[in-house]
């Protein structure tokens, strides 16, 4: 058995990886991957391998930097089945079209204002006819069944606790009465977070594909210490009439912040003002998790089944229509705007950032991990300039980075995934981590575990298991 590794390798985007069996190959994931604009479309263009010769994809969970390329596969002769679960899938579907009509709108936003001929124009990686596509591949599973990939290997999915449907993955190879079996952790959330469960404890395997995220911190805040921050921005904007600015992702994040918000108004410790869900996708996000309450924890679910609906209030409003979102631009605070993407690279909040960043009275509100070269990036390391749709731009909004609200695991909870893990795996892959986050978890758990062979895969690199 071979693993390759063909993106998310010492980085955080764009989560590739094919296990090569004796007659049959899986990928994990088909992100896109996200940064400068000139390495963003040559590595989502070439995927760095043969879809035709993978039988399945295993999808870990909807985050388009799992998910984003998938609508290429089909382009590229692949003609199997996408294995996820039934709340992943339900994502994906929205998720997807989402992502090209983003692309459609940025590359028409681009080549109008850089006013570029037609040979020059830049084009989308794909189309909403490639998106219905690969959705036809697309098999819903349950969490913990066992899915027959192929006659020697099967897979099963288990709850990661990170957005809905989100799964660790488990595949078994068995040959010559022999079984291997490698897990791949998706991305991990974390324990006592809102809404889902928290994640499941790891099966068994030989070989563990563990995500990197957070691999060489802590998260810094607690709870409370979130909290009060919140209290403090929101208090801000009520009193110089400013706006809150919030890149999140429209899965997972943006219900949450919905939900603490919610909570503060309740607890009478903050007074509503008024909260724009600037997202269609996070408006129909919201609807499929008003579907899967199965995938809840149990406060979430008495919630739902007791008092209704977690995700309204007479305060909160989700924006459809592009023409609603451009007025947004024009209103007086104070108001909070939450809109995706969450690492600022398109999508609606790059103009609302484009309208409110030169006004010092605004607050840009960072919730969760930022990748290299990315506008989320440089807004959290404090550039005064930086580039919005590609022109220099003044920033003089203030930055405020809540930390508390990521939905990764941080380096303990990676490190007690790994100890939990029964027997210890023999090899352990580290992806999905910048290199410094991915090399200080790999030190620390070899050195908790001297006998586990820990390897941090390079893009495009390929590995005996």
């Amino acid at each position: 058995m071979k693993l390759s590794f063909y993106g998310a390798a010492r980085s955080v985007t764009g989560s590739r990886h094919l296990l090569h069996m004796p007659g049959f190959s899986i990928m994990f994931d088909c992100g896109l991957f996200q940064g400068k604009r000139e390495e963003t479309a040559r590595q989502n263009r070439s995927l760095g391998f043969d879809p035709k010769s993978v039988g399945a994809v295993l999808l870990s969970h909807a985050h388009i930097d799992h998910s984003g390329a998938l609508p290429v596969l089909p382009q590229q002769g692949f003609s199997g089945t996408v294995y996820a679960t039934r709340a992943t899938a339900d994502l994906s579907n929205i998720m997807l079209e989402d992502s090209a009509k983003i692309q459609e709108n940025d590359c028409r936003y681009v080549n109008k204002s850089e006013k570029r001929g037609r040979r020059n124009c830049i084009r989308p990686f794909y189309t909403s006819r490639d998106v219905q596509k690969i959705l036809k591949q697309f098999e819903g599973v349950r969490y913990g069944d066992s899915v027959k990939l192929s006659p020697r290997v099967t897979a099963s999915f288990h709850d990661a606790g990170h957005i809905l449907g989100s799964s660790a993955i488990r595949v078994k190879y068995t040959a010559r009465g022999n079984t291997t079996t490698i897990l791949f952790s998706g991305d991990l959330g974390r324990s006592g977070m809102p809404i889902l469960r928290d994640p499941e404890p790891p099966p068994p395997c030989d070989v563990l594909i563990l995500e990197s995220t957070y691999g060489d911190r802590l998260h810094e805040h607690s709870a409370k210490e979130t909290t009060e921050k919140a209290i403090s921005i929101i208090n801000h904007a009520r009193m110089h009439k400013s706006k809150i600015i919030v890149p999140a992702f429209a899965v997972g994040r943006t219900q949450e912040i919905i939900m603490r918000i919610k909570h503060l108004v309740a607890e009478g410790r903050i007074d509503p003002l008024p909260i724009y869900i600037d997202s269609p996708l996070a408006g129909k996000a919201t609807e499929i998790f008003r579907r899967h309450p199965e995938c809840y924890d149990e406060e979430t679910f008495s919630t739902f089944s007791v008092e209704g609906d977690p995700f309204a209030s007479r305060y909160i409003r989700f924006i459809s229509s592009p023409e609603d979102s451009k007025r947004l631009n024009q209103m007086k605070g104070p108001c909070i705007i939450i809109s995706s993407s969450g690492m600022c690279e398109g999508g609606r909040v790059v103009h609302h950032l484009k309208h409110a960043i030169q006004d010092e009275a605004n607050v840009i509100v960072i919730v969760g991990f930022q990748a290299e070269h990315t506008l989320g990036r440089k807004l959290v390391e404090g550039w005064d300039t930086v580039p919005i749709f590609g022109r220099p731009t003044p920033r003089r909004a203030q930055v405020v980075r809540l930390n508390g609200l990521s939905a990764h695991a941080d380096r303990e909870d990676l490190l007690a995934y790994v100890r939990s893990i029964n027997p210890l795996p023999q090899a352990v892959f580290l992806v999905h981590g910048e290199e410094k986050q991915a090399f200080s978890l790999g030190a620390a758990i070899q050195n908790e575990h001297p006998r586990i062979d820990v390897k941090i895969p390079q893009r495009g690199s390929t590995h005996e298991v």
